[in-house]
């Protein structure tokens, strides 16, 4: 299974490759890794409920719009990061970089940078975020919780493929953060196992 170890060394020297296009709007987000008794954990948090949220409600990284006041992308994800869950990430913290996406449905590009916490890091969140999640990338790779779901999406019935997580969420992990992930894993020759895959 997937090691921090293995992550660290991974992603130590790796460099994503640049996304072309004009993109009306520029994120970035933090990827959270802990260690707990030989399993890493993922962090995913719940956004509060909100009509000018396009992600409201989902569950997704601490992360939002870059300012101009960061002086990169980086600096953004972890500025957010704290402003959302009052985490204070470092330069100690820092694993690297995973891949840039671009919205399906919405002209974002996002940038994603990955760290490690400590399992006793406190987290005191802000009104954007209603709940913060620990969960091991084995679950997540469990195929029984990967399948395709319709629903109503940006005005019309719309099929996504999911990671069903009731243990925690009515809400299953979809969209860009599902996305982000597995792209993610694909730098360790893993992937979630879409139904119509098998």
């Amino acid at each position: 299974m997937l090691t921090l170890e293995q992550i660290t060394k991974r992603l130590a020297d790796y460099r994503p490759p640049e996304l072309n296009g004009d993109l009306e709007r520029r994120a970035a987000v933090a990827m959270l890794l802990r260690d707990n008794d030989g399993d890493t954990e993922i962090l995913l948090m719940k956004r509060a409920e909100h009509d000018k949220d396009p992600w409201s409600g989902d569950l997704g990284f601490p992360g939002g719009s870059i300012e101009e006041s960061d002086p990169t992308p980086r600096a953004a994800a972890e500025r957010e990061t704290w402003e959302e869950v009052g985490l204070q990430l470092t330069e100690d913290n820092y694993l690297g970089q995973s891949d840039s996406l671009t919205g399906a449905y919405l002209s974002v590009h996002v940038s994603c940078f990955v760290y490690q916490v400590a399992n006793d890091a406190e987290f005191k969140l802000n009104g954007e975020v209603v709940e913060l999640f620990w969960i091991p990338f084995k679950t997540l790779l469990e195929p029984q919780r990967n399948q395709q779901l319709t629903f109503f999406y940006r005005g019309r019935d719309r099929k996504h493929p999911v990671i069903k997580l009731e243990e925690w969420s009515s809400r299953p992990l979809w969209g860009i953060t599902y996305r982000l992930i597995d792209s993610f894993l694909s730098l360790f020759d893993l992937s979630f196992t879409h139904p119509e895959r098998r």
